[in-house]
């Protein structure tokens, strides 16, 4: 029996399956910039940075060289009653970075789930409104008030709290109104206007929050003009506007936050998955009202870890310093070229979207019927992590494989990368691949 089998038999006898999404049958030994190897030495191209996590690349040195000198110096203070020196720098360098000139503040977390747990529960205490506005297709945390917010099928199949309302999002591959954009005139808005936020009604609403860009809902990326109007449909009303940034912030769009793209400043933004470069860490930033709206109601023991905030403050300077920014623009738009040079080379490719360096390419059966690939994407994942490639599917229909390489990775890297994802799509669409041994691995 191989290590990898043996590691994961060991696993099934003693860590629960509500833990995992599995696509494939690997086990981390190490990691180092763009690779990744298991237990067994075998080597693979890391094109999904862990869920989006690791966008300064896995093991970034001078992270672990400001983890190390925080150890040396304080590995824990419970900042919610023993503040730590860490914890307040970082604060005041996520409110420099976000957008907005108003007063902000800033809480802290350990996960996404918890940062947007908090705009469950602290929006309609500030509002004095009890219901919130979320999206179909949006994943915004596993936990009860976040799940309710989410309209994403891994999250809709547990019955959340009453108060959350859900609007389609502006998915215009399937429009769910069968329309054509830009011809449509941006029909969804219209009816989240005027048949979802004045029909809640808008007096009892509190915030509407929003992915701007969908990462699990298939990498959804609305049109330009979405976010501002939308924004301003919440500010006519008295409605916070809040912008999930847990998976497309710290860079990976291009711009620091991806809402940067749409020109506008949010209420409160949640981050979380990359902010740390791997050690668990989220934050919220919002308007200082808000954020000293409800004393002690939101607080963790570990919040405002110090090593995690080592690890972020360490992240921010070189995401700055070192330009990351225009290489996420650069290096994702050469990716987008080169999928859309085989997208035309490929039947099972229906659409290819994506901006910076999140790129989701979806599988169709039938490009008339746009019939989702379910299995067939399953396939692609499964034989390209064979060929040495590790890759995630995500979206409504299990149908869309997410591209978030690292920030950092090398060009070599991404024409391999890419060789390899091209030769296990072909191999999918000329029956090359074991369905057998697929089908042990579900994913969502």
């Amino acid at each position: 029996m191989s290590k990898v089998f043996e590691y994961l038999e060991r696993e099934e006898r003693t860590i629960g399956k509500v833990i995992g999404i599995r696509f494939y049958p690997i086990v981390v030994d190490r990691a180092s910039g763009s690779k990744v190897w298991d237990v067994e030495g075998r080597e693979y191209i890391d094109f999904s940075s862990q869920w989006a996590v690791t966008n300064l690349g896995h093991n970034n040195l001078e992270v672990i060289e400001a983890v190390k000198k925080q150890l040396e110096r304080l590995v824990f203070s419970s900042h919610t009653t023993f503040p730590n020196t860490v914890g307040i720098e970082l604060a005041e360098r996520l409110v420099e970075i976000t957008p907005g000139d108003f007063k902000k503040k800033v809480w802290f977390g350990l996960t996404g789930s918890d940062a947007n747990e908090f705009i469950y529960k602290i929006m309609p205490i500030y509002s004095n409104r009890r219901r919130l506005l979320g999206f179909q297709g949006s994943y915004h945390g596993q936990t009860m008030g976040a799940l309710s917010l989410s309209g994403h099928k891994a999250l809709t199949r547990f019955i959340g709290f009453p108060n959350t309302i859900k609007a389609p999002y502006p998915y215009c591959y399937r429009c769910p109104f069968k329309q054509q954009y830009p011809e449509c005139g941006l029909l969804c808005l219209d009816f989240i206007e005027n048949n979802v936020i004045d029909n809640a009604p808008p007096e009892d609403l509190s915030a509407v929050i929003v992915e701007p860009i969908q990462s699990d809902g298939g990498v959804v990326v609305p049109p330009t003009e979405f976010i501002p109007n939308l924004y301003k449909i919440c500010k006519d009303r008295g409605i916070s506007f809040v912008v999930d940034e847990v998976k497309v912030g710290f860079g990976r769009t291009g711009r620091f936050f991806a809402v940067e793209h749409s020109n506008i400043a949010p209420d409160v933004i949640s981050m979380a998955k990359p902010m740390a470069s791997g050690f668990p860490l989220s934050a919220v930033v919002g308007r200082d009202e808000i954020m000293d709206s409800a004393l002690a109601a939101h607080l963790f023991t570990s919040s405002a870890h110090p090593v995690s905030c080592a690890a972020s403050l360490a992240t921010i300077n070189i995401i700055l310093r070192d330009k990351i920014l225009e290489k996420a623009s650069r290096i994702g738009e050469y990716i987008l070229k080169r999928l859309n040079e085989i997208h035309g080379e490929h039947r099972l490719i229906g659409d290819i979207r994506g901006r910076g360096m999140i790129l989701g390419v979806e599988l169709v059966k039938d490009h008339r019927s746009k019939t989702p690939a379910a299995f067939e994407t399953a396939c692609l994942v499964f034989r390209a992590y064979e060929l040495g490639l590790l890759t995630t599917y995500v979206g409504t229909y299990s149908n869309v494989i997410e591209i978030t390489p690292p920030l950092t990775i090398g060009v070599e890297d991404v024409e391999k990368a890419l060789e390899i994802f091209e030769k296990a799509l072909d191999d999918v669409e000329k029956d090359r691949v074991d369905k057998e041994k697929v089908k042990k691995f579900s994913g969502w």
